[in-house]
């Protein structure tokens, strides 16, 4: 419905309606008045791309690059035209209007997306039709389809630049000659002529060679926003008009072979960025690619006299789904994350990890897509399909991270804007100013004024930091998930550590057992095994190897790191740390104990202790350099479940601060959080990610160990995809670099702008000038950051 002299009238379609608002608010409602003849009614009441972003919504499609969880969804978009910092401002921004959107974080750096989403409330074609609306083009991302459309836009770059080049050359020397001719009275009528073949000259390079400068220009504007491109644009505008003006009227003088010269350095400028832009993109696409297009899966065909084959099948490797079997074979990429059931290899899963050496893998071996197989076949189960891979997750968390603003950059994308806004209000006193004093040199100081300033390398200073910093790591197995942990990292002064699978590698092996009464070696190991299968603490493990299973648990209940309690033929067992499960037992029957609290683990029957299991656990290759590192820089602690005694023994080969044994996960939050409140300490936790939930909770920055399934379900902010305790000093040191490459960053930023703009209003700085030194600013702030490569 539109208004119209007071009147609703319905429309036929969306376009209708639009078309028919103009109209009213621009005061033409005469139109209707004097019109003789209704409109043609369109043909096409929805746009192709409107249809395209409809077959999004497709669940079929979707599966492939959609994360699902509860009532939301995740995705990774490609936004192309984003040019700087203010182009991803300006989408948050507006998307976050959108009702049913939960989050969105944009990395200019990346010219990646992150959107999650209330899929009840609102559709992946409403967020893509209104980024399309704010004149951006955004995608689902794909490794394959971003490195084509980064090659287009390359040769894009390059073809502007070709032309934009010949065509400045050609200018430049018809302007030489101008200028020479000045001195040898050439004739007003040969000068006129030069001016016109310069005006025909530069007039591709405005239309052609600048068009990237107006769009982002007219879409800020459009949204009542200012961004770099703004100042630019005027810039470029104002030159070619006035000497457009000029050769017209034959009155004033052409800037030509300046504004042809401005346009072709701010490209080269754009094209630098923008190929340092790229690279530092390229790692999180290369693992993308790292994922197979296909699969073979096994069908069981069952034959007449009930014999069952396996028939191969060739599929997409998309089209998996959960528990289907898939053949691996020699030298093949695994497809999907699933289990090993039958066959053994080695596997290469330097892309998780970083660790090239391979690992071997046999059945019940849990698997992940994108890594490769060794010598050996293997038959997988899958547990995952492929949007829900860890490779996938990997890939997502990663590009959240990077694109998480700290503080310090929320900061510099307001002030970016208001410094804008301070260059055009500068711009036009300084054009006043000189056009009393100096008119001839009016325009070009103003002109230096416009392109000197803009704040390019200002909203580049947090992102390309933060994106070199996390691939570096990522590079070396080190996974970050919490946005805050760049931030977070460099303020760090203690750090808390679980022990079992932490300090020790967590792969215990049962040295000794001791067994009362009537109960054999073999059967005790048998019970506590069936009590096990129900506990993920890496206590639980050593069990797997002695399991019955003609003996079953009922009424299981898991005391979280604590033990495992049940019913096995009407008796009732538990087994766990040794502390905690002779205080299940009554008084009598505790003082009856003596000789099993050294032990690391119990068994009781019915109120009656019946085995105690002594296990061994080897300290990780570099805890003590790791600990020794850490206590430089602040305070180590131990925080474990285990014994007080067995922590102890620990501490006497490693120089930790303080040593806290017997902890329930309760107990380990409560001593962080005293720490925190009490000693003002910034602490990070890092634990194996099973029983530490509460804990990871409590600290600033939570570190897990390893990279099984498990551990990317659990809340911890950094996962050690390599499982080695060193990275933990790498994480620490990578995070110092960053902070003082981001602060790098800023100072060179503010203090160019402090620089050049005194020296650009007093007009001591030319536009060639002014263009290289703010192309030059933008630059070196990205090959800064891209010093965090390397290792």
């Amino acid at each position: 419905m539109v208004t119209i002299n007071n009147t609703e009238q319905p429309m036929c379609c969306i376009g209708c309606q639009a078309v028919a608002q103009t109209i009213v608010d621009n005061g033409l409602t005469q139109y209707y008045s004097v019109r003789t003849e209704p409109a043609n009614k369109g043909q096409s009441l929805i746009p192709e791309q409107l249809q395209k972003n409809k077959l999004l919504d497709e669940a079929a499609l979707q599966n492939e690059f959609i994360y699902q969880d509860n009532d939301t969804k995740e995705a990774i978009l490609t936004i192309d035209g984003i040019s700087c910092a203010a182009c991803a401002w300006l989408i948050e921004m507006q998307l976050d209007k959108l009702s049913g959107l939960v989050s969105i974080s944009v990395n200019a750096t990346t010219q990646r997306a992150t959107v999650k989403w209330r899929h009840a409330e609102l559709n992946l074609s409403d967020i893509l039709t209104a980024i399309e609306n704010i004149g951006y083009h955004a995608l689902p991302f794909k490794a394959n389809e971003a490195e084509l459309r980064n090659k287009k836009q390359s040769k894009a770059f390059i073809k502007r630049l070709g032309i934009s080049g010949i065509l400045m050359m050609q200018v430049m020397m018809i302007a030489t000659g101008l200028y020479f001719g000045a001195f040898s009275d050439m004739s007003e009528d040969h000068k006129h002529y030069f001016r016109w073949v310069c005006f025909i000259l530069t007039t591709p390079i405005i239309i052609y060679g600048a068009f990237p400068f107006y769009t982002g220009a007219f879409n800020a504007i459009k949204m009542k926003r200012l961004s770099m491109d703004v100042p630019v644009s005027i810039a470029i505008i104002l030159a070619f008009t006035a000497s457009a003006w000029a050769t017209i009227t034959r009155q004033g003088e052409v800037y030509f072979e300046s504004v042809s010269m401005f346009t072709f350095l701010l490209l080269i400028g754009k094209f630098l960025e923008f190929r340092a832009r790229s690279r530092a993109a390229q790692v999180s696409a290369n693992l993308l690619k790292l994922m197979p297009m296909t699969a073979t899966k096994l069908t069981t065909i069952t034959s007449p006299a009930g014999h069952n084959t396996y028939e191969e099948e060739l599929i997409a490797a998309k089209q998996l789904v959960v528990d289907d079997h898939v053949l691996i074979k020699p030298g093949e990429v695994v497809p999907a994350d699933g289990v090993i059931v039958s066959g053994s290899s080695q596997l290469n899963e330097a892309m998780l990890s970083g660790e090239q050496l391979p690992i071997s893998k046999s059945v019940t071996d849990n698997v992940f897509a994108g890594t490769i197989n060794g010598d050996g076949n293997i038959t997988v189960q899958v547990k995952q399909p492929t949007s829900h891979s860890f490779l996938s997750q990997l890939i997502r968390l990663s590009e959240q991270s990077q694109a998480h603003k700290p503080k310090l950059a929320q900061l510099s994308d307001k002030i970016a804007q208001f410094f804008v806004a301070l260059i055009l209000i500068t711009s036009i006193c300084t054009a006043l100013y000189w056009h009393q004093h100096l008119p001839e040199e009016a325009f070009w100081i103003t002109l230096s004024v416009l392109v000197a300033t803009c704040p390019c390398a200002l909203s580049l200073a947090t992102p390309t930091g933060l994106t070199c910093a996390t691939t570096r790591l990522n590079k070396d197995g080190i996974m970050i998930k919490g946005g805050h942990v760049m931030e977070a990292v460099p303020q760090l002064n203690c750090f808390a550590f679980d022990k079992t699978g932490t300090l020790t590698t967590g792969e215990f092996q049962i040295n000794r057992v001791e067994v009362n009464g009537e109960y054999t070696k073999e059967n005790v190991l048998a019970i506590a095994a069936a009590l096990e299968a129900h506990s993920e603490h890496p206590i639980a493990k050593p069990f797997t190897a002695h399991r019955d299973f003609s003996i079953q648990a009922q009424n299981i209940t898991v005391h979280s790191g604590k033990g495992v309690s049940g019913d096995i033929d009407a008796d009732h067992y538990t087994i766990g740390k040794s502390g905690w499960a002779i205080s299940q037992l009554d008084e009598n029957a505790q003082q009856a104990i003596s000789n099993h609290q050294d032990a690391n683990c119990t068994l009781i029957k019915n109120n009656q202790v019946i085995a105690s299991f002594y296990l061994v656990d080897q300290i990780r290759d570099d805890a003590n350099a790791v600990i020794e590192a850490l206590n430089k820089t602040g305070r180590t602690m131990l925080l474990s479940g285990d014994s007080q005694q067995a922590c102890d023994k620990l501490a006497t080969v490693l120089p930790l601060s303080s040593v806290e044994g017997s902890l329930s996960a309760q107990d380990k939050m409560h001593k962080i959080q005293q720490a925190q409140q009490n000693e003002k300490f910034n602490v990070a936790m890092t634990g194996d990610g099973v029983n530490d939930s509460p804990v990871f909770g409590a600290a600033h920055v939570s570190i897990a160990m390893g990279c099984g399934a498990d551990i990317t379900k659990s809340g911890a902010d950094v996962i050690l995809l390599n499982n080695k305790l060193s990275s933990i000093n790498t994480l620490i040191k990578v995070g110092h670099k960053t902070r003082r490459i981001i602060i790098q960053n800023y100072l060179w930023a503010f203090g160019y702008n402090a620089i050049v703009l005194p020296l650009a209003v007093a007009g001591y700085i030319t536009p060639y000038m002014a263009v290289i030194g703010m192309s030059t600013s933008s630059i070196l702030v990205i090959t800064n950051s891209l010093r965090l490569l390397k290792k």
